[in-house]
């Protein structure tokens, strides 16, 4: 049975629950967005409408709902829609028209991210192949990501063939189209970005705001209001070249700090950064488009992303002021095929060539996985986003006050990373006591004072991330987290390891317990206050627990052929590992999935747990799915194979002994190949 919420969430605070937003006034400051004279911190989260079946689309809107999300971010391939000159695809789930009124229908606001350079780990960033090379009418070679005129009319096609499918569907219209991002990570000229938008404003894009990613810093600045620098950070990175644990500055997502942005995003591709941004964006809002939801694996470097890692880093931005969590990816998916060649990003493409990534699969690890499974940091998350949406018009205001040192190094353990958003009067206090695979240690004795206000002397375990309120809902402070309110009730979540106490009207109660919904811990005069374990604030309403609902069954599986000869693995144009070939797979060990006995693929998720390096599944002869090994199963969503399939061929590569790749402590390195279990389970959350 699908998790509803039990009370539908409005997409703002400020307006009636269920109340769609669509054609309200939109403005903004230096602080957030403001809603109809409201300030709002919305939850962004990525998904690609052309990774996911047409047909899926509406449910896993939903589900993004129901997480919390209250704005959707999409990327518009270019290479996905003009794979080859002047033939257009907007069929099947190329049709943006289409996901654009699905959005309005399940009153989802969407952010377009135009191009024409996205990457998104597609061939190319997105640009076409038949792209490179071309001439402008001085016979040189067309400069790409330029204001080379013929690229800039290439950019205006591309941009009117996006209008005919946002037409009428824009903001201004009662339509869910929101804001647009012209190109990506891009560094050079401030003026060529103003180029893409003058074409974008003349095609008829008229929106309540247009936005950039603000890393890294431009060689020159956009005049100020013109486009809102949003930024990301991640736990790790596929696109690392060194293979080693923890390699790279990610470490600084951890901290709570006053610096926006991130050195760590796209080091394949922007070399090192410095801790600088454009002169000038601290004045807009501090806003987020790349908070990593997970991590895609390349072929070298296949990161283990872990739900703590999610949380503390959304935790921290909002800890240092950021007004806006954006998630890239919230939602995995999988490639479109291609007429002419893959679409995955590869090392062999004439762009963007610095990876090697899965043909198919674009899990990313997710919260919602490629198939729409949640993994563990869907629910982590939904606390943290029902805050935002309920005291998002309180804490929008406040400002970022950093009592711990911001330059700590990694793994750096002497002092508890803290920091506090105060508006004079009311305040909120957040705890970082976690990094990426350090093991922090206990704080004992920590001292915290907010406002006149001070904490009994705590003793934070090792991995807590939580957020005290600091006179807030009549309480005059909790080491508790607030989660919800709803008419004249609070709900709070207990903190593992940390005594409950709360001051409120004047006297103190400790040692609360969790009592769940239907108890209050306490009763004033206006309020009933609710504690609830981190469990029950995870599904806080949610009327199933998937749990519950869970089957599994085991299918019969074989071994046809044991793995031929090994492959030479050799390094790339990038100077990493080259992912193997279609001709590679002929070597592989060959096992076949019968499916004789499923009468229902409706909702049922393959789930294949194995060691080696890669796989592939195989549908009628037809790739249709395929993962680099990195410790979790190799998944697929039944319910898209042809009726007619009655059996998959399953592809495997032994791992090779000292194989040039970085694998997760999860990950078995043991030489060779093995099935070890598959199961189909229910996928209906």
């Amino acid at each position: 049975m699908r998790l509803i919420y039990f009370l539908v969430l409005a997409l703002f605070s400020s307006l009636p629950c269920g109340a769609s937003v669509f054609g309200n006034e939109v403005k903004w400051d230096h602080q957030s967005l403001i809603i109809d004279g409201h300030r709002v911190m919305p939850v962004m989260g990525e998904i690609h409408y052309s990774r996911i079946p047409a047909n899926e689309w509406k449910d896993e809107i939903r589900k993004m709902k129901e997480g919390g999300v209250t704005i959707i971010a999409t990327y518009v391939f270019w290479n996905h829609i003009e794979e080859e000159k002047d033939i257009f695809r907007w069929d099947g789930q190329r049709n943006l028209r289409r996901f654009l009124e699905v959005c309005k229908q399940e009153d989802m606001p969407v952010i377009l991210r135009l191009g024409p350079f996205c990457h998104g780990e597609v061939r190319n960033g997105g640009i076409p192949e038949w792209v490179f090379g071309l001439k402008n009418a001085e016979g040189n070679t067309v400069r790409l990501r330029s204001e080379d005129s013929t690229f800039l009319q290439l950019v205006e096609k591309l941009y009117r063939q996006i209008f005919t499918q946002v037409q009428g569907l824009q903001w201004k219209d009662g339509g869910p189209v929101l804001a647009a991002q012209f190109d990506n990570e891009y560094r050079g000229r401030g003026s060529y970005l103003m180029a893409l938008k003058r074409i974008a404003l003349g095609v008829g894009f008229d929106l309540p705001f247009y936005t950039r990613t603000g890393w890294p810093e431009l060689t020159t600045p956009v005049p100020y209001g013109e486009m809102i620098p949003l930024y990301g950070d991640y736990a790790d990175g596929f696109w690392d070249k060194e293979t080693t644990e923890t390699a790279g500055n990610y470490y600084k997502a951890f901290n709570f700090k006053g610096f926006r942005s991130s050195t760590a995003i796209g080091t394949d591709l922007l070399g090192e950064q410095t801790e600088k941004i454009n002169k000038g964006d601290e004045a807009y809002p501090y806003f987020t488009c790349e908070l990593g939801g997970g991590m895609a694996t390349a072929y070298h470097r296949r990161p283990f992303i872990y739900p703590e890692d999610t949380y503390s880093m959304a935790v921290v931005k909002l800890g240092s002021g950021s007004n806006l969590l954006g998630y890239y990816m919230y939602h995995g998916g999988t490639n479109p095929e291609g007429r002419l060649h893959t679409l995955n990003e590869c090392q062999t493409s004439p762009g963007t060539a610095n990876n090697d990534l899965p043909v198919c699969t674009y899990d990313f690890q997710a919260p919602l996985g490629e198939f729409g499974q949640p993994y563990p940091q869907y629910y982590t998350l939904r606390p943290l986003h029902l805050f935002m949406h309920d005291f998002g018009e309180l804490l929008a205001p406040m400002q970022a006050v950093f009592p711990a040192p911001q330059d700590l190094q990694k793994g750096e353990d002497k002092v508890l990373r803290w920091s506090y958003r105060s508006d004079g009067t009311h305040a909120f206090v957040f705890i970082n006591n976690y990094e990426r695979l350090q093991n922090l240690s206990e704080k004992h004795n920590a001292k915290l004072e907010v406002c006149g206000v001070k904490f009994p002397k705590l003793t934070i375990p090792s991995n807590t991330i939580c957020i005290f309120p600091v006179n807030v809902e009549g309480i005059r402070y909790a080491t508790a987290q607030l989660v919800a309110k709803r008419g004249n009730k609070v709900y709070l979540q207990q903190i593992k390891g940390i005594p409950t106490t709360f001051c409120i009207d004047g006297k103190t109660h400790r040692n609360v317990k969790a009592q769940g919904c239907d108890k209050p811990v306490y009763l004033s005069k206006e309020k009933a206050y609710y504690l609830l374990t981190t469990e029950e604030a995870e599904r806080l309403f949610l009327e199933t627990d998937k749990r519950m609902v869970d089957k599994e069954s085991r299918p019969n599986f074989s071994k046809l052929k044991e793995a031929g000869s090994l492959r030479s693995i050799v390094k790339g144009r990038a100077k990493v590992a080259e992912a193997p070939s279609n001709s590679d797979f002929e070597q592989a060990a060959i096992y076949k999935i019968s499916l004789d006995n499923l009468d229902d693929r409706a909702h049922q998720l393959l789930s294949i747990s194995y060691r080696g390096d890669c796989a592939r599944l195989y549908a009628n002869g037809h790739l249709i799915a395929d993962n680099f090994y990195y410790g979790r199963p190799f998944l697929y969503g039944l319910w898209r194979l042809p009726e007619d399939c009655r059996e998959l061929e399953l592809r495997i590569l032994p791992l090779q002994p000292d194989a040039p790749i970085y694998l997760p402590r999860e990950a078995s390195r043991m030489a060779g190949e093995e099935v070890l279990d598959i199961v189909i389970k229910d996928n209906e959350p």
